[in-house]
């Protein structure tokens, strides 16, 4: 199974509106139309949209070996507030470690300035995509 396809199962990414778009052997690069529905009560993006916008792309990025592989650790670190329009994320696994990998993941706004910054570490687990 593609690594796009296995997360189109992955439906809390998909009600927040985020689109895998690339994924590539440890990268991959995901984006998240910021509307309404985002913003918490300063009207600029919840944090919590963002960090999902982040995680999917890292999950993405690791799992790309065909292995399943989840989180075990995340921190982000908020830089800029995100008001709506298109935020990308580009994930990229810094230590593919047979069973610890670990990634980085820089979230951009339209203009391509630095709305956040995610690095996360993960489990590989025995079994692969089906």
């Amino acid at each position: 199974m593609e690594v796009k396809e296995y997360f189109k199962n992955d439906r809390f990414a998909q009600l927040t509106g985020i689109e895998l778009l690339e994924v590539g052997d440890g990268w991959s690069k995901a984006r998240m139309k910021v509307e309404e529905k985002h913003l918490n009560g300063a009207n600029v993006c919840q944090g919590g949209a963002i960090f999902t916008l982040a995680d999917l792309a890292f999950a993405a990025a690791v799992n790309s070996h065909g292995q399943v592989t989840v989180s075990t650790t995340a921190t982000v670190s908020f830089v800029k507030a995100a008001q709506p329009g298109w935020l990308y994320a580009e994930a990229h696994e810094v230590v593919n470690h047979k069973k610890l990998p670990y990634g980085e993941v820089k979230i951009t706004d339209e203009a391509g300035d630095i709305i956040a910054v995610l690095t996360s570490s993960g489990y590989r687990k025995h079994e692969r995509f089906q």
